[in-house]
């Protein structure tokens, strides 16, 4: 007599599997993160990896042919990702950021014909929001779609596209076709076959090295059944989507590299070769030790908690909500680095602020500085400020 498998039991399966893949990547990325950081190169090792064990589809449904991943397991394997190298947890979580809106919005013949590809781990999807002249205004664009014969023709300058030169397909806000103000903005999907792509620039940034954010034009033309979701209303998609999966993931992908260092110094501290070169009884080596611990911990309940909320769905578009997911976004960012920053002060000169370091301390704080930038905490303050006066009761959630 067999049992059916109920979905549940399929959801926890799939979660198995993907810690699993997420196992194997993360040892690949920790071979090549090293090179990747010292030359400012894309971790291509690790891509092909996420390829090959097709954790590009962690999203895909399965009557597409993916394992139907839920964002849990996005925050699993990203956290995981991030204890061997940050750049490529980011890499991780914004294609499944990119992923989740085909995922929900995508039109057909579109749908049909790209999530099977994204469930199989050809396509790495890069998103393309950032423009000269709006800052960091998610929520408009300058330059505009023109619509001809059935057709979408985009011509698109990005400051910042990370992993861009290696992107198999490319989400792209633009104004939409006839809009008459910056708001109204669409998102289209187009395949690298698709574009004419410019590189302008070089990348040579202080941390997130392989990530490889480069400048990029874009200009081609697709099918008009490659808009995502509706034209003018990528706000929707924003709100739902690329808030939620972007705090969280880039929360659990700074998490995972702060974890990961804390890991990487306990361990040198308890082999036998470092009981000999630390004072491990030192008052002060003990409350750094505390004081990184205890800011890993919250960092991880208050993203377990807001994860739950994006999960139950209802709380996400009050104010409280909105409140507590930037929170989560703030926190972490500064959260991790200090933790890192505390420990470079625990072990020194040798082991904290070297590159050949077993602990990899100089590059995590590194990397981790680029946190309170990304999309930056101080325009987040200001949202919250607003925010809070709309919440007059602290209604926390």
């Amino acid at each position: 007599m067999t049992t059916a498998v109920t979905t549940a039991e399929a959801a926890s399966a799939a979660a198995v599997e993907a810690l699993e893949a997420a196992e194997e990547v993360a040892a690949v990325a920790a071979e090549h993160a090293a090179r990747t950081d010292r030359d400012a190169v894309f971790p291509v090792e690790a891509l092909d990896a996420l390829r090959r064990t097709r954790l590009l589809g962690l999203l895909v449904p399965a009557e597409h042919g993916g394992p139907g991943g839920t964002l849990r397991d996005v925050v699993e394997v990203t956290e995981r990702l991030g204890r061997a190298d940050l750049s490529v947890a980011m890499i991780f979580a914004m294609h499944c950021q990119q992923a989740e809106a085909l995922v929900r919005h995508a039109h057909e013949p579109l749908r049909s014909a790209l999530l099977p590809r994204l469930a199989a781990g050809e396509v790495y999807l890069a998103s393309v929001t950032t423009e000269e002249g709006k800052g960091g205004r998610l929520l408009t664009a300058e330059a505009g779609l023109a619509e001809q014969h059935g057709h979408l023709e985009i011509d698109r300058f990005a400051p910042v596209v990370t992993g861009g030169a290696h992107a198999d397909g490319f989400l792209v806000t633009m104004r939409s076709p006839g809009a008459t103000a910056g708001h109204q903005v669409s998102l289209v999907y187009a395949d690298r076959e698709q574009l004419h792509i410019t590189g302008d620039g070089d990348w040579q940034p202080l941390g997130m090295r392989a990530s490889h954010s480069v400048p990029l034009r874009l200009t081609g033309s697709v099918p008009g059944h490659q808009v995502v979701g509706e034209h003018g209303e990528f706000s929707r998609i924003a709100g739902g989507i690329f808030a939620p999966y972007a705090h969280l993931g880039w929360s659990a992908a700074w998490l995972g590299t702060a974890a990961g260092a804390l890991s990487r110094v306990l361990r040198l501290l308890r082999a036998p070769d470092g009981r000999g070169r630390f004072d491990i009884g030192s008052e002060l080596l003990l409350t750094r030790l505390s004081r990184a611990r205890q800011r890993l911990d919250t960092v991880h309940a208050l993203l377990r908690h807001t994860l739950a909320m994006v999960e139950e769905g209802t709380e996400l578009h009050t104010p409280s909500g909105q409140l507590l997911l930037n929170s989560l976004k703030i926190t972490a960012a500064e959260q991790c680095h200090d933790a890192v920053d505390d420990l470079v002060t625990a072990v020194g000169l040798r082991h904290g602020y070297l590159k050949d370091s077993p602990t990899r301390l100089e590059q995590a704080l590194r990397d981790l500085r680029s946190a309170a930038l990304n999309y930056s905490n101080d325009r987040l303050h200001l949202a919250d400020g607003r925010l809070a006066l709309r919440d007059t009761g602290v209604r926390l959630v």
